[in-house]
């Protein structure tokens, strides 16, 4: 090459590499402006995929933040689940009952039934699909293990039955705590508001009682409706004061004096024949003794909703139901 053409060709050269190395600088300093405009907040940090919470037996459960498809495996777990705007995608059947509870038949209508109190068929839990599971009181732990094997499972019921702790472990669950704590403070008012309507009637005893064809069962402390009256002021006569060993005990029409209150709530688990119970049981002498049904104070009652295990929109009802018998 001659020197003219050496000097021609570096001539040429230099404004090409000029330019790149401009460009090059222009899209560094581009990506460090990109940089600069994520580091100032400009774009809101991405929400978390998942949470961490203890449930009811201590044991620590990571849940996806924002459940979509949850199964709730009983009665309490449905009525909390409705109670904070999430329709399960499946549910087991209530006590006595072929689906959910009689008080919640119509917000649950077309909800998968996949188990029974007994306990879930495992099956029909796998074909719910289920992104979180709510396993009420599930103290089987093989059936834990294997619901736990399908999805996150959460214990919602502790030892004390108490809905309001269910209820508040729920809604941490399903992302929904606001929504709970405004269910609380809803019923704690409407409970002190009929406590003041009841007036000296606050201090009556009431007995709560189911009856079937196997005879007459109470509800003693340490369920669902005896926290309820509680919270109202109501005492409660004989055994009914004491913690029953089951969910509900047996009574004999001899020993009907248990519960020969001042008002009487009894009912049972089939909704259909609950309109010709007190006549029915008026016409017993054992009945015809007590208190309550003397002085028309027995009222039928829904027994899915008061005796069994009962949750969030079961304890309104019921200050609903008691405010219809007592408060006139």
């Amino acid at each position: 090459m001659t020197p003219r053409s050496f000097l021609s060709s570096r001539t040429h050269t230099r404004p090409v590499m000029a330019a790149s190395v401009l460009t090059l600088c222009a899209l560094a300093l581009s990506a460090c402006g990109s940089d600069d405009a994520d580091s100032s907040g400009s774009k809101e940090p991405a929400k978390a995929s998942s949470t961490q919470i203890t449930d009811a037996t201590g044991t620590k459960v990571e849940v996806p933040a924002e459940p979509k498809r949850v199964l709730a495996l009983s009665e309490m777990d449905l009525d909390s689940a409705l109670a904070l705007g999430v329709e399960p995608v499946g549910l087991t059947a209530g006590r006595g009952q072929k689906g959910a509870p009689a008080y919640l038949a119509d917000q649950a209508a077309g909800i998968p039934v996949v188990g029974a109190v007994t306990g879930p068929d495992i099956e029909k839990v796998v074909q719910a699909d289920p992104d979180v599971i709510l396993a009420g009181q599930m103290a089987d732990e093989q059936v834990l293990a294997q619901l736990r094997k399908i999805a996150p499972t959460v214990v919602t019921i502790d030892g004390t039955k108490d809905w309001k702790k269910s209820l508040t472990l729920t809604g941490l669950t399903l992302g929904k705590s606001n929504e709970a704590e405004k269910f609380l403070a809803d019923y704690d008012a409407k409970a002190a508001a009929l406590k003041t309507d009841l007036g000296d009637l606050a201090g009556s005893s009431v007995s709560v009682a189911r009856y079937s064809a196997k005879g007459t069962a109470v509800m003693q402390q340490g369920v669902f409706i005896s926290d309820v009256l509680k919270d109202l002021g109501f005492a409660r006569p004989g055994i009914q004061n004491d913690k029953g060993e089951g969910h509900s005990t047996p009574l004999s029409d001899e020993n009907l004096k248990e519960i020969d209150g001042d008002w009487l709530f009894i009912g049972t688990l089939d909704a259909g024949t609950d309109a010709d119970l007190l006549a029915e049981l008026s016409k017993k002498p054992a009945y015809q003794q007590l208190g309550a049904v003397k002085d028309e104070h027995a009222t039928v009652i829904d027994g899915s909703k008061w005796t069994s295990l009962g949750g969030a929109q079961a304890a309104l009802s019921v200050l609903e139901d008691i405010r219809k018998a007592m408060v006139k």
